[in-house]
């Protein structure tokens, strides 16, 4: 059995565009084709929705992109030049329960074709398959966030 190489690697996001920065390197690690599950850990205000709708841009997404606080759940459509389809944003923040999902159907998204971006993922432990990338966002005094990414090879070394 092959099992995927695992990188590891640190960032400094100074300023929001130095996070944009990242954004786009990531954005272009998954074309042609974005299928990917990203999860994004942090305390309230590191930075998790403005990092996921940098990314979304990045990728040709336009109009609203929302927070997914009360829904849970917002997808876009990708556009052509991203390889089409279509990216979930997640907000588990208020998730209690795992119930709640099978009651929402979400193991038919995850099993589907596609980017899934993942706010508060601990909240769903149990139920999410294995992530392509995890990005654990820390606040730092200056208000700098420091970020460590784990993940599948090609989406780290596409971050440098």
């Amino acid at each position: 059995m092959h099992l995927p190489a695992i990188l590891e690697t640190q960032l400094l996001w100074a300023d929001e565009p130095a996070a944009q920065a990242t954004a786009e390197k990531l954005a272009a690690a998954l074309l042609p084709s974005p299928n990917a599950l990203i999860e994004l850990h942090g305390p309230l205000g590191a930075g998790k929705t403005t990092f996921t709708r940098l990314l979304l841009r990045a990728l040709g997404v336009e109009g609203r992109i929302k927070s997914p606080s009360y829904a849970v759940m917002e997808s876009y459509e990708l556009p052509g030049s991203a390889g089409g389809g279509v990216a979930s944003h997640f907000d588990f923040y208020r998730f209690g329960d795992p119930r709640e999902w099978e009651d929402a159907g979400f193991r038919e998204v995850f099993a589907a074709p596609g980017l899934k971006l993942c706010e508060w993922p601990e909240k769903a432990a149990g139920q999410l398959p294995p992530a392509d990338l995890q990005l654990f966002i820390e606040l730092m005094p200056d208000d700098s966030r420091r970020v460590r990414a784990v993940g599948a090879a090609h989406l780290i070394q596409g971050l440098k």
